[in-house]
């Protein structure tokens, strides 16, 4: 890895981490979601862009990660230290289940059977009063433990970066891991991973699970933030959203889902917005597809490959 590939993203953090303080209720709120979508992001990251796996139904482990940290806070509210890993290991335990059993598809039938399985979630949540039916519950008291407080904004912003900083570093560190390398052969070349010895399916649930409990942690960090979730969270096209933004952003690159989720992010957001739209405004879904057509035309190879148009030399970097 080269020096600019690690210096980079760890003075983004510092940057982040020093503006903080400086920004007003709205920019640390839209700072705070976008961090938690690109820790969403990089999750289907590992998924998409390191194994080759399109699923389409990686919303039903960001809501069930959401679901569990309201549900098991209470009234009384929760701990942070037991909620973070509850919500992890339900989304996990759920990835594992979907994983098991629609890994022995490929293509477009596992892109369904993904799809299949993140709708069952949703009609759970949707149809039964498991979490509130159709209208989500409410958290009354944010986690917290000690000092560590999520009802205060400082707390979470910085919780939420440290969150993120975890999850791009985790990654990283998987994709120099022998671990890494292996999933890169099975997205390249399954049959030959496969005749070489290597236990495909085995790799191949463990990113399944390792995605689904980083979804999870984005969910929590999702209900932190607002204290109410529903089951709009599961629904398929917040799958598809997120999907987008690794296309937008770059597949294969760990950059190339925040870039993505950044993008899109303030895309949704200005083409939404009356002030800067006009009437367009209402119809911000059609700008929204239309820009997001034109910069995947333009750009075949995601936002990331803007630096190697801009330097022949940046191709390297933007791994």
């Amino acid at each position: 890895m080269k020096p600019s590939a690690f210096l980079l993203p760890v003075a983004c953090a510092v940057l982040i981490g020093i503006a903080g303080p400086l920004m007003g209720n709205y920019a640390s709120d839209f700072v705070v979601k976008i961090m938690i979508l690109s820790i969403f992001a990089l999750s289907l990251e590992l998924l998409v862009g390191m194994t080759g796996l399109v699923s389409l139904g990686h919303a039903a482990f960001y809501g069930i990660g959401a679901y569990v940290t309201v549900l098991a806070s209470g009234s009384e509210g929760g701990n942070f230290a037991l909620l973070l890993p509850a919500a992890m290991g339900a989304a996990a335990l759920y990835a594992l289940f979907v994983g098991a059993l629609s890994l022995r598809t490929r293509g477009v039938y596992f892109i369904m059977v993904t799809l299949a399985f993140a709708q069952m979630a949703f009609f759970v949540f949707h149809d039964t009063k498991i979490g509130g039916g159709s209208d989500g519950i409410y958290m009354y008291v944010r986690p917290a433990i000690g000092a560590l407080d999520m009802e205060n904004r400082t707390v979470l912003f910085y919780v939420v970066l440290a969150s993120l900083a975890f999850t791009y570093g985790l990654l990283a560190l998987i994709r120099r891991s022998r671990f890494g390398a292996a999933l890169a052969g099975i997205r390249v070349n399954e049959q030959r991973m496969r005749a070489a010895g290597f236990p495909v399916y085995g790799y191949k649930l463990a990113a399944f699970v390792l995605a689904g409990a980083l979804a999870g942690l984005a969910g929590f960090l999702l209900a932190s933030r607002d204290g109410v979730v529903n089951p709009e969270l599961m629904a398929w096209h917040n799958s598809g959203e997120v999907l987008l933004m690794v296309i937008l952003g770059g597949l294969g690159h760990l950059r190339g889902a925040v870039i993505g989720a950044i993008a899109f992010t303030l895309l949704k957001e200005i083409f939404s917005t009356h002030a800067v739209m006009g009437p367009l405004a209402d119809h911000w879904q059609l700008t929204l597809g239309i820009a997001i057509i034109v910069f995947v035309a333009w750009l075949p190879k995601g936002l990331i490959g803007l630096v190697k148009r801009i330097s022949p030399k940046g191709e390297g970097a933007a791994s």
